[in-house]
């Protein structure tokens, strides 16, 4: 039996002047759908497609409380938790879409 996980993640601009925090049950997807801009709404808006931070969670109630946990937060709290992740900002969409960025 495969376990399904569910996904707390980041994303940001090309600038990484702004910030979105979501949850998704396919991070791929969900990404795929960022990148190209499926979807209208804030990602769109600020083009907001370069993953920079998820987080792995097993239960779905678990990442919903996660989402609002750090959405809750100051931007300075979230650049510092993305900061411990990913120490040097890369966009970490190639480890699931076959996107390839020079940062």
């Amino acid at each position: 039996m495969r376990i399904r996980y569910f996904y707390v993640y980041i994303l940001t601009n090309w600038e990484k002047s702004v910030l979105y925090v979501g949850v998704t049950n396919d991070l791929t997807r969900r990404l795929t759908e960022h990148y190209f801009g499926i979807i209208p709404g804030f990602t769109k808006h600020y083009n907001c497609k370069y993953l920079i931070y998820h987080e792995e969670l097993k239960y779905i109630n678990d990442a919903i409380s996660r989402e609002k946990e750090l959405k809750g937060w100051s931007r300075i709290k979230k650049e510092s938790l993305i900061k411990a992740f990913n120490p040097n900002g890369n966009f970490l969409n190639e480890r699931f879409m076959r996107i390839k960025f020079n940062t």
